[in-house]
């Protein structure tokens, strides 16, 4: 293969999986006005369906739109090298390897950051905003948005330093200790991401004593689950979308709501959603997630190491000096279409481990309950009863809200 076909090949594969997700993009808006299942019925006033579909109807048109742009942007980047141009900014700031590496990666990465900001800006202050869902301030958005950067460049330039480092004095060796660490560093995110990497963006306070926390810790005690910290989240300061989720294990291990979740459904709601987190951890969901998660960052790494020494990766984006960093940059392209398909894998397994969960939360507390929250949060986050098959069977993580209804209710 020369260059430029490799070249092509990389343009086609950015097209190609752009069309892709297009497709199922309007396959599933053209199923935003389909009658709903009788099990739903009951979820929206008639006011209220019609205002979901406006709202899955403005982020449709939108995401066309945004994703035809960084669509374009992308291609020109390709068609103008600039991959190259980059590269040489980096090098004419350093001889290092892994210091134009971070200059390499931290001026496409802010670079992209900074064009993305308009599309973030209009969901946020326009879309959310026009259907009632935005709380954040503008302080908040771009507070945001500086300590995503800040802990972009000091965790990822520290990952990325690392890697390039383990490939110059390993070779194609380097995958094993580029896996290990990512592999501590997955385990340390699950162990500590509520008590370290929370705290910069939300307030977390302890659950207050009275009837929810009792009822909550008597149904840990009834079913054998150790719980240590119960925390509330300001959810409220950004959105008024609930949620809740359980994170970490061993003496780590915590559940964390959701201020506007607790505002939302009654008590008996509340432990059902619980429920259904404690089936997660009972059914040892998360370490199987996490042990997935490695084994298919292995398999990437491996896949990795047999390419990136090949000069082709970089001569096909113009860049006259091979390197890792660029050769990186082609090899994740190249890697999207598999990338794509362990995505679809992951899904299925994520779908049924949902569906585990909530039997546990059926067979340990009260079905009813439990669908009663989930209609509650669908109502309050506008989501969509009707989606279109394909785009279940790609792209979601969780069974729609029917299926899960039907499965609770065997």
């Amino acid at each position: 293969m020369t260059p430029i076909s490799l070249f092509y090949l990389l343009v086609a594969i950015v097209v190609i999986v752009f069309l892709i997700d297009t497709l199922l993009d309007v396959l599933n808006a053209n199923h935003y006005d389909d009658k709903i299942p009788e099990e739903l019925s009951d979820v929206y006033p008639k006011d209220e369906y019609l205002k979901s579909i406006a709202y899955k109807k403005a982020n449709y048109k939108f995401k066309i739109f945004s994703s035809t742009i960084s669509l374009f942007i992308m291609l020109l980047f390709f068609f103008l090298d600039g991959f190259a141009w980059v590269d040489n900014i980096a090098r004419s700031l350093s001889d290092n390897s892994i210091v134009i590496g971070l200059i390499f990666f931290g001026i496409i990465m802010i670079g992209s950051d900074i064009l993305s900001t308009p599309t973030s800006y209009y969901q946020t202050f326009v879309i959310e905003e026009k259907f009632g869902f935005n709380k954040t301030s503008l302080k908040t958005f771009f507070v945001d948005k500086i300590k995503s950067i800040i802990m972009m460049i000091i965790v990822g330039g520290a990952l990325l330093s690392l890697i390039i480092w383990f490939y110059e004095i390993t070779g194609k060796h380097f995958w094993m200790y580029a896996l290990a660490l990512i592999s501590i560093f997955t385990l340390a995110m699950n162990m500590f991401y509520a008590r370290l990497i929370v705290p910069i963006f939300n307030k977390q306070t302890p659950l207050e004593p009275g009837e929810l926390r009792n009822i909550i810790e008597a149904y840990s005690k009834k079913v054998g689950f150790q719980l240590k910290d119960i925390y509330v989240i300001d959810g409220s300061k950004r959105s008024t979308k609930a949620n809740a989720y359980f994170s970490g294990f061993g003496s780590e291990k915590r559940i964390t709501l959701y201020d506007t979740l607790i505002k939302d459904l009654d008590n008996e709601e509340i432990v059902a959603v619980l429920a259904h987190e404690v089936g997660h951890f009972k059914k040892k969901h998360v370490i199987a997630n996490l042990l997935l998660s490695i084994l298919l960052t292995g398999l990437t790494l491996w896949f990795l190491s047999l390419f990136i020494a090949n000069p082709l990766l970089s001569e096909a984006l113009n860049v006259s000096v091979p390197s890792f960093h660029v050769g990186l940059v082609a090899f994740g392209v190249l890697y999207s279409p598999i990338s794509e398909i362990t995505g679809l894998v992951m899904n299925i397994v994520s779908r049924t481990f949902e569906y585990q969960a909530d039997n546990y939360a059926k067979n340990t507390y009260n079905e009813e309950a439990l669908i009663s929250s989930l209609k509650k949060l669908s109502k309050n986050n506008f989501s969509n009863l009707t989606p279109h098959p394909a785009m279940v069977f790609i792209h979601y993580s969780h069974p729609t809200l029917l299926q899960r209804i039907k499965n609770l209710r065997e």
